[in-house]
């Protein structure tokens, strides 16, 4: 496991970048919305799994399995959360929130 600060700037650096360009991206779309409108939102809420795939990466390469083993659960529980919202939202006898009026 390398915890050399030159390292650690690089990193900085290289989420910094990402998350930059990301925001730019996402900001870009959503202003240009008449074609596109969900095609922003969509990007800029992709940006967080973005980043910890990118930490996942990362931890790999340096191999810190310790936090690889957290990178990976963090991405599966993002999974399970964005499949459970994709089939309770299309259960007919699931009724949400909104639904209740």
């Amino acid at each position: 496991m390398s915890t050399g600060l030159a390292g650690r700037s690089e990193l900085d650096r290289l989420l910094a970048s990402v998350l930059h360009r990301g925001t730019w991206l996402g900001g870009s779309v959503i202003a240009l919305g008449l074609a596109l409108p969900m095609a922003g939102w969509s990007g800029a809420s992709s940006m967080p799994v973005l980043r910890v795939f990118l930490m996942l990466v990362v931890f790999v390469r340096e191999r810190d399995f310790r936090f690889s083993a957290i990178a990976m659960l963090v991405l599966a529980i993002m999974l399970l959360g964005s499949v459970l919202g994709v089939v309770s939202s299309e259960s007919p006898g699931v009724s949400s929130i909104a639904n209740r009026r």
